[in-house]
């Protein structure tokens, strides 16, 4: 056992948690707030995070990412997952936001990939 002993916060993104039990060689991290034990991540909790279903994945770009960035073209844009990779793909308003949408999927919890082929139709 590790002295003292390893933990992570309540809100520990979960790569950071990720990284943490593989760099110590853990495979559970205990959660605590405080004094307070709040639950245990185990590596299975932190791989299931990775198996989200597909339209469940693009549902999530559709709601975080598409239609908070392209309200008014969101109708355009396809959003397309496999195997954890996401393609979203269409036409938006503004080329300055494409690499805003790309960041913005990655961070979404179950993508491995973002393939953005989205284009932009400056308006005039």
């Amino acid at each position: 056992m590790i002295r003292p002993a390893l933990t992570i916060a309540p809100d520990t993104p979960l790569p950071q948690a990720a990284r943490l039990m593989a760099t110590r060689g853990v495979k559970r991290l205990p959660v605590v707030e405080g004094d307070i034990l709040k639950g245990i991540v185990g590596r299975s909790d932190l791989l299931k995070v990775f198996l989200r279903p597909g339209d469940e994945l693009a549902e999530s770009i559709r709601e975080q990412v598409v239609a908070r960035l392209f309200p008014v073209s969101r109708e355009q844009v396809t959003v397309q997952v496999d195997a954890g990779v996401v393609t979203m793909s269409g036409v938006v308003r503004e080329s300055r936001l494409l690499p805003v949408a790309t960041r913005l999927a990655r961070a979404v919890e179950g993508v491995v990939d973002v393939q953005c082929e989205l284009t932009a139709a400056e308006a005039g």
